[in-house]
């Protein structure tokens, strides 16, 4: 074991700073969860401050909202998954079809450049391109004589802008693993395949899907685990009282009993709560994964 650590003692050294960052960023604030079952109060200190058991989280259930927002929440999430999920993927292997390598290289670069954008800008940009007085959407609207429409304000449209937008922004960076995962798939396969009289479509739905299958099932669990963290900055910066019944999630909704009420215990619960949901996700996925092609996570 030493003579193992030693002779990779460089790869350990650049592997330390991720280490740290996970230990100090992630780990070491969950000794903070214990708020969760105290009347955490400022002045006394987490360890000072009166035990009320499960208080915040008979709370939380007992909510009125707590229905709508883990149905707004769970939503949100799975439209995101049914529809952003296959989109980058249907985005790889259309790149990989394509032979002309500048044009390629083109297509890589602007699909990957809404990535860096932040958060606050695309917000932004939706809203503007929305607008009901000066949007290019709404523009185009009425130079086809129609009305027109304050998407922003209709509570169903809330969620579609929301998926598209978000598919706009990581379709493209999210392509990169897939197009990684296209060159292991062994080209002798491909030369089988044309010998065998297989076309383009044949070769791709029998040789290209299945060489990365795996890494589409290892994304696909790893998604479903993130089905209920749905982005606080985009929705919070989007949405508005208007569109509350079907925007308003559990992230904003802790945001306002956190920061804007300065309930940090129950902030914290529903935290915790949420976060043990999607654990019970991404186990389950893993399960059920293992069981039915072999591929998982551990």
């Amino acid at each position: 074991m030493a003579q193992a650590f030693r002779r990779s003692k460089y790869l350990w050294l650049l592997f330390l700073p991720c280490l740290l960052y996970y230990l100090v960023f992630k780990y070491a604030p969950m000794f903070g969860l214990v708020i969760t079952f105290k009347n955490y109060n400022v002045f006394k200190g987490i360890w000072a401050s009166d035990w009320v058991g499960l208080k915040y989280y008979r709370m939380f259930f007992s909510n009125p909202d707590f229905w709508i927002l883990m149905r707004n929440t769970f939503l949100l999430g799975v439209y995101k998954l049914v529809f952003g999920f296959p989109a980058p993927i249907i985005l790889a292997l259309l790149m990989n079809e394509l032979r002309n390598a500048v044009f390629k290289k083109w297509v890589q670069t602007f699909s990957y450049l809404p990535h860096f954008i932040s958060n606050v800008i695309v917000a932004s940009m939706v809203i503007m391109f929305l607008s009901p007085t000066s949007g290019i959407i709404n523009q185009l609207i009425t130079s086809l004589g129609g009305k027109p429409i304050n998407f922003m304000m209709e509570p169903g449209l809330f969620r579609p802008i929301y998926v598209i937008s978000e598919i706009w922004q990581h379709i493209g960076w999210e392509t990169i693993i897939f197009l990684a995962a296209l060159t292991a798939v062994d080209t002798q396969l491909y030369e089988a395949a044309g010998i065998d009289g297989a076309g383009r479509w044949r070769k791709l739905w029998h040789v290209t899907i299945p060489g990365i299958a795996p890494t589409i099932m290892i994304i696909l669990i790893l998604d479903i685990g993130k089905v209920l963290e749905i982005g606080f900055e985009k929705v919070f910066l989007m949405y508005n009282p208007a569109v509350y019944s079907t925007a308003d999630i559990i992230s904003t909704y802790v945001y306002r009993v956190g920061m804007e009420q300065g309930n940090f215990s129950y902030a914290s619960a529903i935290d915790l709560f949420m976060g043990v949901i999607s654990f019970i996700f991404i186990f389950s996925a893993n399960s059920l994964s293992r069981r039915i092609g072999g591929t998982s996570l551990w």
